[in-house]
This record gives C-alpha cells, sequence and structure tokens, in this order.
C-alpha cells in the first residue's frame, strides 16, 4: 500500500502536507520576484528536473529527427529512480564521433527511466456526472442536435483527472505539480489543468449541471495563487515563470450565479485580491497619460522568464539561432514566453514584422483583452465584497472598475474605426516612465480581439456604442463563412486567419447578445449557428472536438503553429454546450453544412 493511500491518508492535513511540498519552489518564486536580471525583469529559476528534461529534450530530436517530434512530452515525463541515478546513466550512454545516441539506446534508457508523459495525472470518475442531467438544453429540439451534445456532454468523464499519489509522495520526481482535488483538461497534448481554458470548461460544465467539478477547478486555481501570489499557465513546474488571462472571478462568478455558494465566495476573495494584484503593480502595469494630461494604468503581459520555454526550447531555440547577440536573445525568449502568457501564442498580433517571429514585442503591447479580462475581474470583485457584507471593498473596486473603463475608452477606442485597438509602448521606455498616448502607436490591422470590451456590460449596455461596433464588425472581413476569423493575416501562425478560436466566438457572441441592439442580437444568433454547425459536421467527419476551426469551410479543423492539430476539447466542449444551452437549435433547422 502507498504510503499516502486514499484510505489512509487524512484529509484534514492536506493543506499543510500541500503546503510543505511545494515550499522549495514557493520560496523561489516569492525570492526572484525582487531579482532583476539583464534583461531588465525578473527571472524564476527552473527546477534540476526541468532542467534535465529539457536537455533529454534537445537530445531526442537529434536522436529521433522532427517528424512528429513534440518536444512538450519530454518534460511532462516523471522519474522512476531518483534524479542524480537517472542523470548518471545517461552520462553512460554509447555515443559516436558526433557525440550522438542511437535510437535503441536512447529508447531503452527513457523506457527504463521514466513513465510516460501525463501518467501521472490519472483518471478521476467525476461524481457529478449522469448521462443525461435533469434540464439538460431544454432548448435543443432537432434529435440529431441532442444527440451530439450528449456525447459532447460525455467528453467531460474523458478529460477528467487527478493528479496520482505518486506526485504526492515523490513531488521531486516530476514536473506535474501536487493539486488539492480533481481538474478537467483541455485534451490531447495538454495533460495539465490550464488556467483561461478551465473558465469555458466551467461555462460547458453549468450546461451540464456538474457543479462539484467545476467548483474543483476553481479551488485548483485558487490553491496556485495561495502558493504563489498568481494562477500558473498551467500545472507544471515549468509554468511557474507566467500566468495566463485572469479569468478566475468570472469562473467563480459563472458557479455563484448557478448555485449561490457563498462559502465559495468567502474563501476565493483572498486570493482574488491578490491575483489582482499580481497584474496591477510592478512588471504588468503601465501608466499612459492621454491627450488630456489624464493618466490611465493599464496592463501588459510579461512572463518571468528570459530563457528557452523548457515545454518547447527546442523550437525556441531554433528560431533564436539568426540572432547574435546574447542579450537580445534573452529579450527575444522573454517575450516568448510573455505571448504564451497571452493565451495568443503565437499571432502577427505582436510582431512588429508579421513574417518573422523574433520580432515579437509582446511586453512592450497594451492588450485590449487583457485590460478588459482585469475590468471584468474588478467588476467580479466588487460584486463578491457586497455579497459577503465587505461594502467598503466593493465600493473601492467599482470606483477601480469606472477608472479602467475611462483607460481603455481613452487609450484603445478608435471613433474612426469603431474598434477598441491595442497600444504600442514606444520603444525603450523604461517601466517608470508615463508614457505620452500618440495616435499612431494604435495596431490598426484587424483583429478579434478588438472587439472585446463589448463581453463586458459596461460596454454592451450602451445601444449607441454597440450599433457603432457591429457595424465595424459586419466590414472588418472577420466573419467568415462558419466564425469569426482571429486575424486577416494568414500566417500560419495558429492564432491568426484561418483559424478561429472557441473563446473569441463566444466573448463577441454574448457581447452581442446581451446588448439592446436587436441587430446586433440577430448577428450573434447567426455566428453562433455558423459555429455550432462546423463543430457537429466535423466532429461527424472525425469523431472528435477540436482546439481551433477553420472559419473558411464548414466541418473544418484548424492548423498551424508550433504542433499538430489537437483534440478533446475542454473550451471547444464548453463553448458548443454554453450556446446550445442559449440559443437552442429548432427541430427544423438544418445541422448539416448549408
Amino acid at each position: 500500500m502507498a504510503f499516502f493511500s486514499h484510505n489512509s491518508y487524512p484529509f484534514t492535513l492536506f493543506p499543510f502536507i500541500f503546503l510543505f511540498l511545494l515550499l522549495t519552489i514557493m520560496n523561489i518564486v516569492n525570492a526572484s520576484l525582487e531579482t532583476w536580471s539583464a534583461d531588465t525583469g525578473p527571472v524564476i529559476p527552473t527546477t534540476p528536473l526541468v532542467s534535465f528534461l529539457q536537455t533529454l529534450q534537445e537530445t531526442s530530436l537529434k536522436t529521433f529527427g522532427p517528424k512528429n517530434f513534440d518536444p512538450k512530452m519530454y518534460v511532462d515525463l516523471s522519474l522512476k529512480s531518483n534524479l542524480s541515478t537517472t542523470i548518471d546513466a545517461f552520462d553512460k550512454l554509447p555515443r559516436n564521433a558526433t557525440g550522438a545516441i542511437s535510437v535503441k539506446d536512447l529508447s531503452k534508457f527513457i523506457d527504463d527511466y521514466f513513465d510516460g508523459a501525463g501518467d501521472d495525472l490519472v483518471y478521476a470518475d467525476p461524481l457529478d456526472f449522469v448521462p443525461e442531467p435533469e434540464g439538460f438544453l431544454p432548448k435543443v429540439e432537432n434529435s440529431q442536435v441532442r444527440a451530439w451534445a450528449l456525447e459532447v456532454h460525455s467528453l467531460w468523464k474523458n478529460l477528467s483527472r487527478k493528479v496520482s499519489d505518486s506526485v504526492l509522495n515523490r513531488p521531486e520526481f516530476h514536473t506535474l505539480l501536487p493539486l488539492p482535488g480533481p481538474v478537467v483538461i483541455p485534451g490531447s497534448r495538454f495533460k495539465e489543468v490550464n488556467y483561461w481554458d478551465s473558465y469555458w470548461v466551467i461555462r460547458g460544465l453549468m450546461a451540464s449541471k456538474m457543479y462539484a467539478t467545476a467548483k474543483s477547478i476553481v479551488t485548483n486555481l485558487i490553491s496556485f495563487i495561495d502558493t504563489y501570489g498568481y494562477v500558473l499557465n498551467g500545472a507544471r513546474a515549468y509554468y511557474t515563470n507566467r500566468s495566463q488571462p485572469p479569468l478566475l472571478s468570472a469562473m467563480i462568478h459563472e458557479i455563484y450565479k448557478r448555485t449561490g455558494d457563498l462559502k465559495l465566495v468567502r474563501k476565493a476573495l483572498p486570493a482574488l485580491l491578490k491575483e489582482y494584484q499580481f497584474w496591477n503593480r510592478g512588471i504588468h502595469s503601465v501608466t499612459v497619460q492621454d491627450s488630456q494630461a489624464s493618466s490611465h494604468k493599464l496592463s501588459r503581459y510579461y512572463a518571468m522568464w528570459n530563457k528557452p520555454r523548457p515545454e518547447s526550447a527546442t523550437i525556441d531555440k531554433a528560431f533564436a539561432s539568426k540572432i547574435l547577440n546574447d542579450s537580445e536573445k534573452q529579450h527575444f525568449y522573454r517575450e516568448v514566453a510573455s505571448t504564451a502568457e497571452s493565451g495568443w501564442d503565437f499571432s502577427t498580433r505582436w510582431m512588429r514584422n508579421t513574417s518573422d517571429i523574433t520580432t515579437l514585442t509582446t511586453t512592450s503591447i497594451l492588450p485590449v483583452d487583457l485590460n478588459v479580462f482585469v475590468l471584468r475581474m474588478e467588476l467580479d470583485i466588487a460584486f463578491f465584497a457586497k455579497v459577503v457584507g465587505d461594502n467598503k471593498t466593493a465600493k473601492s473596486f467599482l470606483k477601480a472598475s469606472q477608472t479602467r473603463k475611462r483607460a481603455i475608452n481613452s487609450v484603445f477606442w478608435n471613433e474612426e474605426k469603431g474598434q477598441w485597438l491595442d497600444y504600442w509602448l514606444d520603444n525603450g521606455a523604461t517601466l517608470e516612465e508615463c508614457q505620452a498616448w500618440q495616435a499612431s502607436n494604435q495596431n490598426h490591422r484587424a483583429y478579434a480581439s478588438n472587439y472585446l470590451p463589448l463581453w463586458i456590460d459596461l460596454f454592451n449596455s450602451d445601444t449607441c456604442l454597440v450599433k457603432k461596433v457591429k457595424k465595424s464588425l459586419d466590414s472588418s472581413g472577420l466573419v467568415c463563412a462558419v466564425g469569426i476569423a482571429t486575424s486577416l493575416i494568414n500566417s500560419g501562425n495558429q492564432w491568426d486567419y484561418p483559424n478561429g478560436w472557441a473563446p473569441l466566438q463566444h466573448m463577441i457572441i454574448e457581447g452581442l447578445l446581451r446588448s439592446g441592439s436587436e441587430e446586433a442580437r440577430a448577428m450573434a444568433e447567426d455566428i453562433a449557428v455558423r459555429w455550432i454547425r462546423t463543430n457537429y459536421v466535423a466532429y461527424k467527419k472525425t469523431g472528435a472536438m477540436h482546439e481551433k476551426y477553420n472559419v473558411e469551410k464548414c466541418g473544418d479543423f484548424g492548423g498551424g503553429g508550433e504542433y499538430i492539430p489537437q483534440t478533446g476539447f475542454g473550451w471547444s466542449n464548453g463553448v458548443v454546450l454554453a450556446l446550445l444551452e442559449e440559443f437552442g437549435w429548432p427541430r427544423d433547422l438544418k445541422i448539416d453544412c448549408q
């Protein structure tokens, strides 16, 4: 029997043991936030295991070749023996004159010394899953669509996981981080809970009446804040250097609307206040002074890292190979990691030269969507504080939300285009400097993110504004045959044309739908129908839900980027179920491609 079996493991001690297991990493993180590197930013040290797995990753690429090579797989392996024994065995592997290891020898070494990627996250049967929940999607009248929706609903069982006892017993053998409860993973290569994916997973779980599973996801994310001060990109040791779009408050709000769980709100509020500070001070905070001499504080993405991302180190090094200066390489690596923090990895949105990924400059951009998410956090915290009777905090955050709304309109809004545009900071400006707003610094390229403020009620409640933005979206070229394109630039990057992503469809659809404009609401329903239809047809063709879709062709999944197309898929499932719950599907409306 394992030392910490489910029968003998005292649940009441878990928070203490969980904290103890992560103490070393936590101390490193806290110390590193105060340490500044040569390229003017903090760097969080990696663990010895991650460093060795990165070496194994590079060796494996040389031995096995680039075909079907996924670098993330190697940093997700877990040890069978202690690290020093494993390194010693690796160093003793026979090598030829060029230092290469044979396929046979390296394959045997990996089999002998490692468990498979993701084996330390084991299946967890969700206790609140039933094949057909009571009151499931009442507006779906079409039998074909209902049968498919139940199949999508059943995918939550496939994606449900919990951390194995081996991670709790020997955390130093794993890059997977201990978690207090079960999670829902995105799918395929993403064998851990991911941050912003979880918002749309939870939206789908709400439609599936799986409230306990949703609460467990949120509890895990809160545990990251308790330990690190922010929610990690994902539950891996190599993700401790960055976060992702901050949607935890929105997740909790969705659960509270359905369950009225005041205990969850009380538990979450201190963590949300801590996360809010993470996005509104230090490296993430920038001040811009507008043409009326009013100062506005806004947030940006900025990873605490200036080396190749361990999960993609071979790719990052290949891109950086043409950069000769070490300092410039460090800067490039930070931009890559910061782009990963944005969730849009990768897109021309972050590049000065849209054909050259080494011109990524994410840390020099104030993004529309990030500031929309922080505004949503301010509104949610104000709401939660009022619910628990903390009127002082509620008043403070309501005021902060009004201040950020003015900042979003002052810095991002473009009256002529009827959109909110990302703002590029001046080159070479230091963190402490107040930037003087210039119209020429707005990024005039069309991206779906230019319309995301509509998601917030402070904007979609203005009917005149919604009509103007709806007209702009109509003429932008982004609305395609089966959904909204991420951009108009076919760069080969996955967050560009012709790919459409479930989260972007959902936020824009919800923004249009919540408005008082009948035209906007009709547009929302039209986009939703197209998006549901392409998901359905692709599922029928391939037997899977996909991470992204080609918005130009019904039933075609997306591609591009640094890894092969993924299936599963958490946020696609969640958005389809949420849209079907909202709009339904009439009995006589065809679901096949028209």
